[in-house]
């Protein structure tokens, strides 16, 4: 009886590891997929909901400037008014050793396309960004 009181709560603690993991692995991805609409669609609204509160933004080869999400809402909006997206695909997306959330992706406008690169660090158990980075091709 005693053995079966050990399985029986190892089990238990399994159970909740595992849901707890699933968990988390449907707040990336909807993380992620959130951040794909709006560079998709050219929001910066939407896409500053998933801002941290500082926001690293490289455009096309500057040095790289931390904003405030108010800023970086508004760099977004200057970026999305001046290349307008035509498309915003994820070419490749994971999540580093030290649990950060990323995606390099292609956002295609008229005027060109940029490959991009997206970090994202948990903070208050949900994905922010906290890095973006715009290299035209």
């Amino acid at each position: 009886m005693k053995n079966f009181k050990h399985l029986a709560l190892a089990f238990t603690i399994m159970l909740v590891a595992v849901l707890m993991t699933a968990g988390q692995a449907v707040a990336q991805g909807d993380a992620m997929n959130n951040v794909k609409q709006a560079m998709k669609t050219g929001s910066a609204k939407e896409l500053s909901k998933n801002f941290g509160s500082m926001v690293e933004i490289t455009l096309d080869g500057s040095e790289a400037t931390s904003y405030s999400s108010t800023q970086a809402e508004f760099v977004m909006k200057n970026f999305f008014s001046k290349n307008a997206p035509t498309d915003f695909s994820v070419n490749h997306n994971g999540t580093s050793d030290k649990g950060q959330l990323y995606a390099i992706g292609t956002y295609t406008s008229k005027g060109g396309s940029y490959t991009v690169l997206i970090r994202m660090k948990s903070s208050g158990g949900k994905y922010l960004i906290h890095s973006m980075n715009f290299i035209k091709d």
